[in-house]
């Protein structure tokens, strides 16, 4: 079963759900799932706007999956590159948490809004001890300062939808009982305008922001050499020891309770 499914509200118009129980984590299926989707997503002759949203209120994506590393195929780093500059509009619709992976694939996105109550956003992976790989360190600088993103980055800690708007890092953030329809009447009123105009003043701009793509693919492989670090084994065996605390709750307060990792 896919993790991603493409509701088709029109041939202009497409939602992305996401939906890979029971939080959402970054797997394997997930990366091949996401790349083929973008791919269909550049293919699509008519498309100008998608919009990305899960099926899960506590979870938006989630992080890595470290326990199947070896079996992620190469794909991430292209599905992003591909997504930021497709001649479509990307919106993420922010319920739950994003971080690691699952913030860099709304980094990715071209317009992000999250709710108010229910969205966070948050790069974990210098907290477990590797660095981020999937965009973040490229992206986040762009958006919100060098010394917010190093704030982010090196804290790996939970950031709050309005204070993640403040920043810069979400478009908006909005009260949850207005998300959808904010987010419904952009993607319709983007719908209706031309689709040449939409990608040629998209690529205008993505002139003047994108991060090289070579700069995103040097830093997935220094996220793959940062598993080897001695540090990460020895926060792993934390996060192992938190599990055993926390249960499934583990997930849910991941930002905070890394502070708690000896």
């Amino acid at each position: 079963m896919s993790t991603l499914s493409v509701q088709v509200v029109d041939e202009r118009h497409w939602r992305v759900v996401i939906d890979n129980p029971p939080t959402n984590l970054v797997t394997p299926d997930f990366v091949r799932d996401l790349h083929a989707t973008v791919e269909r997503i550049v293919a699509a002759p008519e498309l100008k706007v998608v919009v990305f949203e899960s099926a899960n209120e506590l979870f938006w994506v989630n992080h890595f999956d470290l326990g199947q590393i070896k079996d992620f195929p190469p794909l991430w780093t292209d599905a992003v590159i591909k997504l930021s500059t497709a001649p479509v509009v990307s919106i993420a619709k922010i319920r739950g948490r994003a971080r690691g992976g699952g913030d860099e694939l709304l980094l990715a996105c071209d317009i992000r809004y999250a709710s108010r109550e229910k969205a966070i956003v948050g790069q974990i992976e210098v907290g477990t001890g590797i660095l981020p790989g999937g965009g973040a360190t490229e992206r986040l600088p762009r958006l919100i300062g060098r010394d917010r993103a190093l704030e982010a980055i090196l804290s790996a800690d939970d950031y709050p939808a309005e204070l993640a708007e403040r920043y810069g890092w979400v478009t908006r953030a909005l009260p949850d009982a207005e998300l959808d329809g904010v987010v419904d009447a952009l993607a319709s009123r983007l719908a209706g305008f031309d689709k040449q105009a939409l990608a040629a003043a998209k690529q205008q701009i993505n002139r003047a922001t994108l991060p090289p793509a070579e700069d995103l693919h040097a830093a997935y492989q220094e996220f793959l050499a940062s598993l080897s670090f001695p540090g990460f084994p020895k926060r792993l065996g934390g996060l192992r020891e938190l599990y055993g605390k926390h249960g499934a709750g583990l997930e849910v307060d991941l930002g905070p309770l890394l502070g708690d990792l000896p």
